[in-house]
């Protein structure tokens, strides 16, 4: 009897469709896989206003969701964090087969938290969360993903990054010319000589000083945008800050010089080791075995 094995993914957004991609390439479930994403890019468009559905939610939600039927994806219902919390459509579960195993893919709004609460063996999220939450901060830069397990303290946590979906971008250091001195980029070395506001997103406060290191953050103050501010915004008006980007295109447009890359963001394969086994193993080489580009090489 083929076993089956539990995965914890994400609910919705980048990081879940770089798993589902990567799924489908090893499952050939190229469909389902598909399926999955096109609703969940409707959906989000629904939520955001860009598109008017002609049902409503509960209706949608019916005609999405397979229950009874593993081998396609069911879907439910989640409060969202805009204004008046609207209920959004995000995924819940599939199975799928993959070599000697099935996968199924459990929705989750925290897989890495998941995994530290011991609930799955493996587990798919974004290396930032790693960084959030367990990475030690130390006062040299932590700049690649493939150094993140030795800052995990062991007596923090029993869960490791496997691999990389190869689905990266990066957290980018810009700044508006006036803040900058003559000929300068904005870099680690104009950090270090740099004392003053640096706007960055709220959660982001000790992923930036893990990646900058506490030696230069020491002498930075953190500022963020304001609700509903755009990033780049925030940032040109605050002279510095660290932002998110594939392009850097919207910053360039609010007169920002895009500079160094101060660390990759990726979507990890995540492993609790403690509640690891031989299926669990066979599904760690189905994915390290990838000749995916990525910017980290741990496993």
């Amino acid at each position: 009897m083929t076993e089956t094995i539990p995965v914890a993914v994400p609910r919705k957004g980048r990081p879940l469709e770089a798993v589902l991609q990567r799924v489908a390439e090893e499952t050939d479930a190229e469909g389902v896989a598909d399926e999955i994403i096109s609703t969940l890019r409707y959906e989000k468009a629904v939520t955001k206003g860009d598109q008017t559905p002609d049902r409503d939610v509960y209706d949608r939600l019916a005609e999405y969701s397979h229950l009874g039927e593993p081998g396609k994806p069911d879907f439910t219902l989640l409060r969202d964090d805009r204004a008046g919390k609207p209920r959004r459509i995000v995924f819940d579960s599939v199975t799928l087969p993959a070599g000697d195993v099935n996968l199924r893919l459990v929705g989750r709004e925290e897989p890495f938290r998941s995994l530290r609460k011991h609930d799955f063996a493996l587990g798919f999220d974004s290396a930032d969360l790693v960084l959030e939450e367990v990475v030690e901060l130390r006062p040299d830069p932590l700049t690649r993903i493939a150094d993140v397990n030795a800052r995990i303290d062991p007596h923090d946590t029993d869960v490791r990054v496997v691999a990389g979906m190869g689905d990266t971008v990066y957290h980018t250091l810009m700044a508006t010319p006036e803040t900058l001195p003559q000929g300068d980029q904005p870099s680690r070395e104009f950090l270090t000589s740099y004392e003053g506001e640096l706007c960055i997103s709220p959660r982001y406060e000790r992923l930036v000083e893990a990646v900058l290191g506490t030696r230069n953050a020491g002498t930075l103050d953190f500022t963020y945008p304001d609700e509903d501010e755009e990033e780049e915004a925030a940032i040109a008006e605050t002279g510095a800050g660290v932002y998110l980007t594939v392009t850097g295109s919207t910053a360039r447009e609010h007169g920002l010089v895009v500079g160094e890359e101060l660390f990759p963001s990726e979507t990890v394969l995540m492993e609790n080791y403690e509640e690891s086994g031989e299926v669990a193993e066979r599904v760690k080489d189905l994915f390290a075995r990838s000749e995916t580009e990525t910017a980290m090489a741990i496993y």
